[in-house]
């Protein structure tokens, strides 16, 4: 029943798309599966140290096959989830990432755990991941309309980021409690959690056109590409993200070390410097629909990343004592940039791409901001043995601060708000895998 009057606008400014059935049945899964994530997070590593007593390269080669699937299947998932309706993709993912993860402690209870166990869950459940994160952004639109898009996925994105600072906590008291081990149990059960949501929603996907004949794998796959890089909207973005993610993981990468050994930090000043970072994501999620509908998606967006994105630069001035409060402004406010750019980028993507490609829109973006991702890492490592710490949280602090320009030279600084689905698209019309 659809209320009027004034009754209506009321209840959505005190629960907001909270009110929706399936839609609080979505935020609940993902909020569950989220907080289990963010426990094997802290776990996986924590296993392979403790329980396995591995060396850094085999640490570091575990973290980095995790996304070694979105360079590999990223391009090619995105055109099968468009082939497929989404919900079944995410309650497959969900199982596979939960059998793989009990597997772990059943495997450790046994005697039988070794690294190349470790390697091979976190291998498949970075390809479950890959497919389950291109259909769940594919999914959002079915659950909500255009208008809601924006608050449902600042929701979202709020509790991924509080889930992370809460995971990250609780992993090390499972850890200490019951072993390091229980930490991926919990995460299956959460996967569980997840799945009894998905099955529960009463939204019912129309079933996807089959592909015309001749629409090979390779065509759709192209299709996608040609859309995200011949848009003058996306292409921008897509850079935007790559370059940011690149500066983030060279600093972050080294941070710990540089907050250790520079600054002089002890493990708990290390730990609430940390996370500042994710508290900010949270003020992110909670600003970004109230700035969206302020200033406008696109003018909102470009304030926030021109005014967030110079705090960067307080990171490599970071001092003992006082000198402190500098890392944590820092990782604060450019987190809270980061994720409130995240929701209305997302919820662009998600009203503004024809929703036959969708899938493929999302694949081809994040397989491009994810591929900076090892690139970051490595690099920050390298320059950080060359150059030293802090020159080098300098170079990538320096790299991060100006990146907003590439959203401001855009054509979105000529509008206050983001184009929606109704509008043209001066780039990128798509009839069949065809772009112009």
């Amino acid at each position: 029943m659809t209320s009027t009057g004034d009754t209506a606008p009321t209840g959505r400014r005190r629960f907001g798309v909270l009110r929706q059935r399936d839609f609080r049945l979505l935020w609940l899964g993902e909020t569950a599966s989220g907080l289990g994530t963010s426990i094997t997070g802290v776990a996986l590593p924590l296993i392979a140290v403790v329980v396995l007593r591995v060396d850094t390269f085999a640490v570091g080669l575990l973290a980095a096959v995790v996304w070694l699937p979105w360079l590999v299947i990223g391009l090619p998932a995105g055109a099968w989830v468009d082939r497929l309706r989404k919900r079944p993709v995410l309650v497959a993912g969900n199982l596979v990432s939960a059998a793989m993860y009990a597997s772990v402690p059943v495997a450790a209870w046994l005697g039988a755990l070794t690294f190349a166990h470790l390697l091979a869950v976190a291998i498949v459940c970075g390809v479950a991941t890959v497919f389950f994160s291109t259909a769940y952004h594919a999914y959002v639109p079915a659950v909500l309309d255009g208008r809601d898009l924006l608050e449902g996925n600042a929701r979202l994105q709020g509790s991924e980021a509080a889930t992370g600072v809460i995971g990250r906590g609780a992993a090390g008291l499972v850890a200490d409690a019951f072993g390091a081990v229980s930490g991926l149990l919990i995460d299956a059960v959460t996967f569980v959690v997840s799945t009894a949501c998905l099955l529960s929603l009463r939204v019912r996907e129309p079933v996807p056109a089959a592909p015309a004949r001749g629409d090979t794998l390779r065509r759709q796959i192209g299709a996608g590409l040609r859309f995200v890089m011949h848009d003058r909207y996306l292409r921008p973005m897509v850079m935007y993200g790559a370059l940011v993610n690149l500066a983030l993981m060279g600093y972050q990468g080294i941070q710990i070390v540089f907050l250790v050994r520079t600054v002089g930090a002890n493990a708990a000043t290390v730990g609430g410097l940390i996370m500042a970072g994710s508290l900010g994501g949270i003020a992110g999620a909670l600003i970004a629909t109230a700035v969206g509908r302020r200033f406008g998606t696109a003018r909102g967006m470009l304030i926030l990343q021109l005014v967030t994105g110079p705090f960067a630069l307080l990171l490599p001035l970071t001092t003992p004592g006082p000198g402190l409060l500098l890392f944590a402004v820092g990782s604060f406010t450019v987190g809270a940039g980061i994720v409130a750019c995240n929701i209305v980028l997302g919820g662009f993507r998600q009203s503004y791409c024809p929703p036959h490609l969708l899938g493929r829109v999302v694949a081809t973006t994040m397989m491009l901001n994810h591929s900076t991702i090892p690139i970051g890492s490595l690099l920050g490592g390298f320059l950080g043995d060359l150059l030293g710490l802090r020159p080098t949280m300098w170079i990538m602090a320096g790299l991060l601060a100006p990146c907003s320009l590439i959203l401001a030279l855009s054509p979105m600084r000529s509008r206050r708000d983001l184009p929606g689905a109704s509008e043209p698209r001066p780039s990128a019309t798509v009839q069949g895998s065809q772009t112009k």
